[in-house]
C-alpha cells in the first residue's frame, strides 16, 4: 500500500498531538511520549530529500495578504534597530556581519510555494531572498558542523535545524514578499523561509545564524517537534 507523503506527515503529526494531549501520569507516560516524539522525528528525517523540490505555484494561488496570519512573541510587532545586521558564526572559517544591502547584492532566489502551519492552515506567497547555502559557502562552514541555529530579535526566539535541511535549495533568507520589501509584521528585515519545514521552523526577525556541532532545542521548548519537516 502506497501512502502519499503529505498524508503520512499528517498522520505523524496527529500521533504527536494525541501524545501531547495525554495527561502526564508518571515516568512511564513521559517515556512513551518521548519515544513517540523520537519515532516521528526519525520518520520525518527518513522522508527528507536534499533535492526534492516543492512545486512552484501559479500567481492565482496567492493568498490575499490580509488573510496571512502574523505571529510574533514580543508584546508588539518587533522593529529592527536602525543598525541591524545579520551575524554569522559558529564552526566557520570566516565570521560574518552582513548588512541588508550586502544581502541584496548576493545571488537571489525566488519561489512561490505553500507554507504549512502545525495548526492546520496554509498560505501561499511569493518570496525572494538568499539561499542559506550561499551564506554557508561565503562563511566556509567547518565539516564538524551538523546543525544550524537561527536566532531572532523577537523576544529571543530561535530554532535549531539539521544542516542538510538548511542547505536545501528552497531554504532561503527572505527579504522580499510578493514583490515588495518584507514588512515588519511578516518578519522584516529578514526571515528564514523554507518549503520543507512547518511554519514554526521559519524564524522571523533574523539576527544571527550559528553553525554548530550539536543540535539546540529552541522551538521544541514550546512543545513542537524538533525536525518539523514536510
Amino acid at each position: 500500500m502506497i501512502i502519499a507523503r503529505r498524508k503520512f506527515m499528517t498522520a505523524a503529526a496527529a500521533m504527536t498531538l494525541l501524545a501531547g494531549c495525554k495527561s502526564v501520569r508518571g515516568v512511564g507516560s513521559l517515556i512513551r511520549d518521548g519515544l513517540m516524539r523520537e519515532v516521528n522525528e526519525e520518520f520525518e528525517e527518513l522522508l527528507f530529500s536534499p533535492v526534492r523540490l516543492a512545486p512552484d505555484l501559479p500567481i492565482s494561488d496567492l493568498t490575499p495578504e490580509k488573510d496571512i496570519p502574523c505571529f510574533f512573541r514580543s508584546p508588539a510587532v518587533p522593529v529592527a534597530p536602525a543598525n541591524w545586521t545579520l551575524k554569522v558564526g559558529g564552526l566557520i572559517q570566516h565570521p560574518l556581519v552582513l548588512r541588508l544591502d550586502q544581502l541584496l547584492a548576493m545571488p537571489a532566489t525566488g519561489m512561490r510555494v505553500r507554507l504549512y502551519c502545525v495548526n492546520g492552515w496554509s498560505v501561499v506567497a511569493s518570496w525572494r531572498g538568499v539561499r542559506v547555502s550561499e551564506i554557508a559557502k561565503l562563511a566556509g562552514v567547518d565539516r564538524r558542523a551538523k546543525y544550524v541555529e537561527f536566532r531572532s530579535f523577537d523576544a529571543g526566539y530561535f530554532s535549531g535545524w539539521d544542516l542538510p535541511s538548511a542547505m536545501h535549495p528552497q531554504t532561503i533568507l527572505a527579504y522580499e514578499m510578493n514583490g515588495r520589501p518584507l514588512e515588519a509584521n511578516h518578519g522584516a528585515p529578514l526571515r528564514l523561509y523554507s518549503a520543507i519545514k512547518l511554519g514554526y521552523k521559519n524564524v522571523k526577525y533574523l539576527s544571527e545564524i550559528n553553525f554548530l556541532p550539536n543540535r539546540v532545542a529552541g522551538d521544541q521548548e514550546l512543545g513542537y517537534q524538533w525536525f518539523g519537516g514536510l
